[in-house]
């Protein structure tokens, strides 16, 4: 059971994340798309946070989080764009929708860790 759910289209940026949440103690599950993300999610109910590219094929970051609050109906998951997107009105969506952070990649892991252990209430 994860408590992390990374979901990311590029397989390179899904390790990097991955490996290093997996080094700093979190248990991590990955997917390849909002699709696959939506799926996963409503199979592990341990999830508590993920974190999402959004330009993705087959379903962006965006739509994966409002269906997560709407056809899942989970309001509890905390979720966080980990993008390249920084554009205004795009957070403006996200806040709407309920995406709790965003990060502007490049990823850097050490400013993550704090924020991440809290939203996983640890």
């Amino acid at each position: 059971m994860a408590q992390i759910l990374v979901v990311d289209d590029s397989q390179t940026m899904r390790e990097i994340v991955c490996s290093f949440l997996k080094q700093n103690g979190f248990d991590v599950a990955q997917a390849n798309d909002g699709r696959d993300g939506l799926r996963q999610l409503a199979f592990d109910p341990a999830i508590k946070l993920v974190v999402s590219d959004i330009n993705m094929p087959n379903m962006d970051g965006l739509t994966m989080a409002e269906k997560i609050r709407t056809e899942l109906g989970n309001a509890a998951v905390r979720i966080v764009m980990l993008t390249t997107e920084d554009n205004a009105e795009m957070r403006e969506r996200g806040k709407a929708i309920g995406v709790t952070g965003w990060i502007v990649k490049p990823f850097r892991g050490e400013a993550v860790l704090g924020p991440f252990r809290k939203l996983c209430g640890l």
